[in-house]
This record gives C-alpha cells, structure tokens and sequence, in this order.
C-alpha cells in the first residue's frame, strides 16, 4: 500500500500527471519523473515499489548515504510536443511541496535532467533533489560535489549520462560470465543515456552491438555497429543520426527489434516492451532490464532466458547520485566507475545464482528495508 498517490491534470492542456510516495525514510523518498503518452496511475505506483527496492539493495551499514524511500512521478504527455515543456514545468509547480519536503527526482523516460533543471528553476526551486538537503553534514559541500561531477565528462559525454548504462553494461557482462557466453553479441533497444551507455561499455568490453533500436527504427550489423560514432551524434531525445551509418549497416522497421539474433538483449526504453504477444521472439539467452518493467510477468515466464530484472540492473544511476552528494565516491569518473561495478558485480552475483533472480532481488531488498527501518524508526 503507497504512502501516498497524488493525480493532477493540467488546466490548459488537460494532460494527466501522477506523484506516488511509497515510502518515506528519514522523511524523505527518491525517484525519477517521466513522461510518455499512455502513462498509467498504476505504471507510477509499481515504479515507486521498484525504487523502494533498488535504494534498499544498495544499502551499506558502513556508508555515510542511507538509501531513501521509494517514489515516482509520471506524466501523460508526448515529450516530442512543443507544449512538453510548459506542461513539465506546471506539473513541477504543482508538486512543489512535495518536492520542497519529500521528494527527490531525475530524469527518467521522455525527460533530460537539464529540462527538469531548467523548469525547476522557472518555478523558484532549489533544486529537484533539495528535499535530502536537511540530512546532509555539510550541504555546502556536498552541492559542490555533485556539481562537480556533473561537469565531467568522459569521452565526449557526460558523466551523469554514463553511470547508470556503466551500471547496466556491469550486469550484463556478470550475466555473460555467468552463462559462459563466448563471443557475445547484444541487441539494445533505446539509445538515450541508459541505452546509449549501456552499448558503450558492452562495445568497450569487446561484446559485439549488432543492432539499436530508437524511436524511429532499427540500425543492424551483425559485424558489429559503430557504437562510439553513433553515440556522439545522437540527438537529445537518442535518435540515431542515419547519416553517420556504413554501408555495411542495414536500417529495419522498429517493430523488427527482436529479429535481430543476439545473445545479450537489453531493453532500455519503455515500459512492457516484451509482453506476451512478443515473448515468443524473444531468442536471446540473457535480458538485462535497463528499462523499468520493460518484460511483464506473464512474458517472463514463457521466456527461455535469464533475466536481470531492473531493480538491480539499473539501480546505478540512482545510487551514484547519492553516493555523490553525500561523499561516498569523489566527482570523478574513476571513482564512480569503481564503486559502480564493485556494487553491481556482487548484486548481479547474488540474484543470478537463485532459481528466480528477481524473487532473490525482492527478498534482499526487503532484508534491508527491515534492517533500515530498524536504524531509523
């Protein structure tokens, strides 16, 4: 049962907006915000359940950040309309108590953290995470650190853009240790900073990209694609510039993205992208979940796979943020990246090896939101 949900709806635009708090500790709660068309009251209050899990997974005794509670915001609107951003920035304004007290947010589906940033400042916010503030040693500081790795950037992208694929790219090559996949090739589909991160690092570690998918289409090479050059053009929303393609490269309609034969498939955009209407082409023998929810239960269990569900194979992106800000790592790259994949290794380890990894994942969360609660009444 959700702590809180809140619905508003947009007076001039008559969208839909959605606010869920599962969960407060320390009195405050952390989740992303998104924004697609079609988004569901009920798809926000699982996502909320999901934070709740992936902050308590990441839970260290001897770590000066404790993990938060759960929540989510969600908005049902199209990101590409022009109106996007004014809707955004009312929705802000109307969540602003509870972004001032009890929610901390980023970016997630459909939306940039510099447009969040941008709107929250419209509206005379601090900051999207200014509700954790109070529970800081030293706010001064610790703003300062998170400004500053910000502003790196590593290899032409920035850091903050990076963590959370990294995070993904870790898991997927534990699973591909696990499974003893030889020469590994792997499909991603979505190529914003999850899913372009998540090709960069699985392409870095010499498992061969044979195909993208953004919103409009599939690029395939079952070579192996540019991963870097593609990376570096995309625009702000993760298309594909089709110019920077080789020849050898093969553009497909985007309702092809599971023909695509590859051993590692990571579904890194929408929610229930593989449901049971899809679940029979599914051919991969590894899924890594950089999406939230992107396989529906009932596609799980008619797929012959190991999946890592997202609660895990994405919960870096979060967790690098407070690790950050409250002094864990330093505001460099080498560091983010060190904690980043020890964290994720042994996670991945913990769950994989389990009949079910993401009933093993419930559990292990649950442990530690007890053992939280505990520590903090």
């Amino acid at each position: 049962m959700s702590l809180l949900q809140v619905t508003w709806t947009d007076p001039a635009t008559q969208a839909r907006g959605y606010l869920v708090i599962d969960r407060l500790v320390r009195g405050v709660s952390s989740g992303g915000l998104r924004m697609r068309a079609g988004c569901t009251l009920d798809e926000v209050r699982a996502l909320a359940e999901g934070m709740t899990a992936k902050e308590a997974l990441n839970y260290d005794p001897a770590a000066r950040y404790v993990p938060l509670g759960g929540a989510k915001g969600g908005i049902d609107f199209d990101p590409y309309d022009p109106r996007a951003k004014d809707v955004l920035t009312a929705y802000l304004h109307a969540m602003s108590p509870y972004i001032e007290r009890f929610w901390t947010m980023g970016e997630d589906l459909g939306l940039r953290q510099s447009t969040i940033d941008e709107a929250i400042a419209k509206i005379g916010l601090q900051s999207s995470i200014q509700a954790v503030y109070p529970l800081l040693d030293d706010e001064k500081k610790a703003r300062q650190r998170l400004a500053d790795a910000f502003q790196v950037t590593v290899d032409g992208v920035s850091l903050d853009e990076l963590a959370g694929g990294y995070g993904v790219a870790e898991a997927a090559l534990t699973g591909i240790d696990h499974l003893h996949l030889h020469n590994p090739t792997a499909f991603v589909q979505g190529f914003g900073s999850m899913g372009g991160a998540t090709a960069r690092y699985l392409a870095k570690a010499k498992v061969r990209v044979v195909g993208l998918a953004d919103v409009h289409g599939v690029v395939a090479n079952p070579a192996g694609l540019d991963v870097e050059t593609l990376l570096l053009s995309r625009d702000a929303h993760g298309a594909i510039d089709r110019t920077k393609l080789r020849p050898e490269d093969r553009e497909l309609p985007g309702d092809s993205w599971l023909d695509v034969q590859a051993d590692v498939l990571v579904p890194a955009a929408t929610s229930y992208a593989i449901d049971s209407g899809n679940a029979g082409q599914v051919r991969a023998k590894l899924i890594v979940e950089a999406a939230n929810m992107p396989v529906t239960p009932e596609a799980e269990a008619m797929i012959d796979a190991l999946v890592i569900p997202d609660v895990v194979a994405n919960s870096a992106t979060n967790s690098w943020w407070w690790w950050t800000l409250f002094g864990d790592i330093d505001a460099t790259a080498e560091s983010a990246f060190e904690k980043i994949g020890t964290n994720m290794r042994r996670l991945v380890t913990a769950v994989i090896s389990e009949p079910s990894p993401r009933a093993a994942a419930r559990h292990l969360a649950a442990a530690a939101v007890t053992e939280i609660e505990l520590r903090f009444p």
